[in-house]
């Protein structure tokens, strides 16, 4: 049974986020929580019904298993233009860092979708440095 291919950017924009947060191999409540709030509060998402929001869910899960990690961001990349891929790569870091543990194998992802993204190294460098400030636990003692 073939996969459906991601035909618009806001299946793109999911597919990167759902990406991010398997990319240590587990896929967290914590993490899948904030996957859904992050979309939640964006347009299209943010009209979507929870059936709808579960079935554009399921679809990118379901490419995701069927091809590679590599084969879907690649192919998510082609359906973005440069300023959502920057929001993409914002709120990939901010998934990963929603459940406070960085694994190496999701800053590889993020160097990874960096790279795959062709953004600008300043700009991309900026954006991970501010993402990784507001997860800054610095009250904590």
């Amino acid at each position: 049974m073939g996969q459906s291919q991601l035909t618009s950017a806001a299946d793109a924009f999911a597919a990167i986020a759902l990406a991010a947060i398997a990319a240590d191999g587990e896929l967290s409540a914590v993490e899948a929580r904030a996957l859904r709030q992050q979309l939640e509060f964006r347009q299209p998402f943010r009209r979507f019904s929870d059936q709808q929001m579960g079935e554009l869910l399921d679809r990118v899960l379901a490419q995701y298993r069927g091809s590679s990690c590599d084969v879907l961001v690649k192919q998510a990349t082609s359906l973005l233009s440069t300023e959502q891929r920057e929001t993409a790569l914002a709120v990939a870091a901010h998934l990963i860092h929603a459940d406070h543990i960085e694994t190496q194998a999701e800053l590889s992802f993020l160097a990874q979708l960096q790279e795959t993204f062709g953004l600008d190294a300043m700009r991309s460098a900026s954006i991970l440095e501010v993402i990784s400030l507001l997860h800054r636990d610095s009250l904590a003692s």
